[in-house]
């Protein structure tokens, strides 16, 4: 790394004095254009796409402000990984022998070795989620379970279009609307596609207000639409909601234990959040800790995103598939609403369903707005927040049951 920063002001300074020297410096500035033109020339057509994905990533995170503290250090590593030679790779220099690169170190340490950079997300995500109107509303549990259709709806039509069950089940996974749990599936079961994977779960995540709406109206009647819920909020005991994370952790041990990682981290966030004498590491857990945590895995997953293995057709078909399981999660929830509402006096809204997907809060939110579009007395955001702390749950386990199933027939 040294040497190849000697490189760089070499180069500089070479230009520099040929600026103020003319004549004296003329071959050496000559040496340097020739090194530049051959970098340049070493260009490939794939890597000129891959520079214009990192870019309307970087774009969608700063104009768009869509999911940002992922999406621009994830098109700035992009951009980073598909430059010719790149020093954020592994690579032979003459006279020098191997150089390591930082990301592909980061990615061998944090994501390949261990998994633990979206582990360890999971405790700040843990911090931030409160399970009160969940608890008070047990029933909501089920909205979270019916909203995880899409990954078994798109595993199955990615098997149908020809690829390989560990990487179907990967692709699936996108539906669970998890960034962290999209990327531990996939990396834990030796998906080949982990880079256009973690771009479509995190791109359709940002695309929650646009894509849900459309899925939304697409299975209900305005009438549905404007039923009102009428909330009555339970008191949830500090000894419930202390005991809440630790019995989740045991009960989904027992039954998929390859969840525990994704589980247990969850909960255990949510522990430190509500155990009320760490107030302060709750905290660091909520911002710190996520925002750390999400810069580096975001910058790190670009490593998955060389040009070579990312411009594919195949790469094409995850983001349509992606797209499907998202869009079918919504509409599973929804219809999953519909039917409960034939055995009930009192109905809830479908729209509801919709909130179960992982993607939290901004699923809640796009359901209450969309309850006020139809609606502006319809009040649905507690109700809807219930049904996405529950899909934050029912992800990480449809996640851990997926690895579970698919390791099995491997």
């Amino acid at each position: 790394m040294v040497r190849l920063l000697s490189q760089h002001f070499a180069v500089i300074k070479v230009f520099f004095y040929a600026a103020h020297f003319p004549g004296k410096y003329e071959k050496e500035r000559g040496n340097c254009m020739d090194f530049l033109i051959s970098g340049i020339l070493a260009i490939t057509w794939k890597q000129v796409i891959m520079y214009l994905v990192g870019l309307v990533l970087i774009y969608l995170a700063i104009k768009k402000e869509y999911e940002p503290s992922l999406l621009l250090p994830m098109g700035f590593g992009a951009i980073l990984v598909n430059l010719p030679a790149s020093g954020v790779l592994n690579q032979m220099i003459e006279g020098v022998g191997e150089s390591n690169g930082i990301i592909e170190w980061l990615f061998s340490i944090g994501i390949e070795a261990s998994e633990a950079l979206p582990i360890l997300l999971f405790i700040g995500i843990g911090a931030m989620i409160d399970f009160g109107p969940l608890l008070s509303r047990p029933v909501l549990f089920l909205f979270g379970a019916a909203a995880q259709f899409g990954i078994f709806a798109a595993l199955l039509l990615a098997v149908i279009l020809g690829f390989d069950l560990k990487d179907a089940a990967s692709i699936g996974i996108i539906g669970a609307a998890d960034g962290p749990t999209s990327i531990l599936v996939s990396q834990m079961l030796h998906s080949n596609y982990i880079g256009p994977i973690a771009v479509a779960a995190y791109s359709y995540m940002a695309l929650v207000p646009i894509v849900q709406p459309f899925a939304i109206r697409l299975v209900t009647t305005k009438k549905e639409r404007c039923i009102h819920m009428e909330y009555h909020p339970g008191q949830v005991s500090r000894s419930v909601r202390i005991a809440f994370p630790i019995v989740v952790t045991f009960i989904v041990g027992l039954i998929a234990p390859t969840s525990v990682a994704l589980v247990g981290f969850l909960m255990f966030g949510n522990l430190l959040r509500e155990c009320g004498v760490l107030g302060t590491l709750s905290e660091t857990a909520q911002n710190a800790l996520a925002n750390l945590i999400t810069l580096l895995l975001g910058i790190t997953i670009s490593f998955s995103m060389q040009a070579e293995a990312f411009v594919t057709l195949d790469t094409l078909l995850i983001m349509v598939i992606g797209l499907f399981a998202f869009v079918f999660d919504t509409i599973g929830g929804v219809v999953f609403a519909k039917l409960i509402n034939l055995f009930l006096k009192k109905k809830v809204n479908p729209m509801i369903g919709a909130a179960g997907i992982s993607a939290f809060p901004m699923s809640s939110r796009v359901v209450q707005k969309l309850a006020l579009s139809e609606d502006p007395s319809n009040v649905l955001i507690m109700q809807a927040a219930g049904a996405n702390v529950s899909g934050q749950i029912a992800s990480v386990i449809a996640g851990g049951l997926v690895i579970n199933l698919i390791s099995s027939y491997l």
